[in-house]
């Protein structure tokens, strides 16, 4: 039977700033840029090792400091002016401001807690422990990231892969520096986009990173912002209904997923629709948590809830307005925060913003309450499990970017 492999919520978790003066035309890079992915921060200590020989230098004056030998394992732990090593027999260096590791011997990788990645790995102190920072070049950073976000795909849907490899180039591209106050260019998890290192390529992962080498999907001549999410249910959102602080794009407006007779094309993921259900003292525990970080709701603890209700919807569908009903006074969360206030039993992130709710009372107050949803993710831009669709309809990669970024064109940067 197959199996199917759980599709990541799109990555994309935070507004993209907005850039400076733009130019007429893509800037042609010429050469592959490198990557410095954060994979490990405020770790005690930091296991290095790897299948092949891994040669040591100092971060600050690039001196050799030593080898680990294939199949032994260092610990890199913190030192009061930088990082310092202890070695398999329990002797320590040193303290160095860095430390970079890089497997010498060919087919092999350097590897941090027994994971490996491609390219360098640069070990240094953080604010609160080791920061293991892979530099890496972006071709071998999709690689690691397309098969974390898409998961195994049949060969009917390897267009959705190859789409999947240039939203992640171009994510990459846009928002290069944006962690530079870590000296980082994106983390290795949902803050940016799922990144793991050797253990997420495939050989159809590679088929597609090199099908689609160097492209990115542009907008007036730009990479554009990439924001891709996990299922829309039902059409995409336009940016602006889902992050209070970016402004609308031309190429974020609402998509339509239908693909005919009432159905969609990504009517095939598991959380194409959904349900959560709160009972009164459930509700009243959740929304006591939520509700004071994103407004002010008083200091004598929270009244007893007599409604809860959707008072305005986006152009989309998307709840844009949520009004909570005390027994004196309410609030209105704005759409953009809904999916942090209204929060499963379970504390995660409410599955998306497109919802209907149902509300039962007894004595005046709310008893019981059902949100039911269609899709996962923040709805912006491109739609996963609907590349997936489109990709069995027949719908090459090209032709799935243009529909779920319209007005925008895929250039070769490199």
């Amino acid at each position: 039977m197959q199996r199917w492999p759980r599709l990541w919520l799109g990555s994309v978790c935070a507004a993209v700033a907005a850039g400076c003066a733009r130019p007429s035309s893509v800037p042609a890079l010429g050469t592959e840029p490198e990557l410095r992915i954060g994979v490990a921060e405020n770790r005690p200590s930091v296991a290095l090792g790897g299948d092949g020989e891994l040669i040591l230098t100092d971060d600050g004056t690039g001196q050799p400091i030593g080898s680990i030998p294939a199949g032994v394992r260092w610990s890199v732990v913190p030192a009061p002016r930088g990082v310092r090593l202890v070695r398999a027999d329990g002797s320590q260096s040193e303290s160095h401001p860095g430390v970079f590791a890089v497997n010498v011997s060919e087919g092999r990788f350097a590897m941090a807690d027994g994971r490996a990645y491609r390219g360098r790995l640069n070990v240094v102190r953080g604010p609160s422990g080791v920061l293991v920072v892979n530099r890496v070049s972006l071709e071998n950073y999709v690689a690691g990231t397309i098969g974390a976000e898409l998961g195994a795909r049949r060969p009917e849907e390897l267009a959705a892969l190859r789409a999947q490899a240039v939203v992640s180039r171009t994510f990459a591209m846009k928002n290069r520096g944006r962690w530079e106050v870590h000296g980082l260019d994106a983390f290795a998890d949902v803050r940016d986009q799922v990144y793991g290192g050797v253990a997420s390529e495939s050989p159809q992962v590679w088929d597609a990173v090199r099908a689609t080498a160097g492209q990115v999907v542009v907008y007036s001549g730009l990479p554009i912002d990439a924001f891709f999410h996990s299922t829309c249910g039902r059409t995409t959102a336009g940016v602006e209904e889902v992050f209070a602080t970016v402004a609308s794009r031309p190429y974020l407006r609402p998509v339509s997923d239908a693909s005919g007779r009432g159905r969609h094309y990504c009517d095939i993921s598991p959380r194409f629709r959904w349900r959560e259900e709160w009972d009164a003292s459930t509700l009243r525990a959740i929304l006591s948590r939520t509700l004071p970080a994103v407004m002010n709701v008083g200091g004598d603890g929270l009244q007893p809830i007599t409604d809860v209700a959707v008072t305005r919807t986006t152009r989309s569908g998307r709840v844009g307005e949520l009004r909570i009903v005390f027994e004196h006074g309410d609030v209105r969360v704005p759409g953009p925060s809904v999916r942090n206030v209204l929060r499963p039993a379970n504390g995660r992130l409410l599955g998306s913003q497109a919802f209907e709710l149902h509300v039962s009372r007894e004595g005046g107050r709310v008893s019981h309450l059902v949100a039911a949803g269609a899709g996962s993710g923040h709805g912006v831009g491109f739609c996963q499990w609907g590349a997936v669709g489109r990709a069995r309809a027949g719908q090459d990669y090209r032709t799935i970017l243009a529909t779920y970024f319209p007005g925008t064109r895929v250039e070769r940067l490199y």
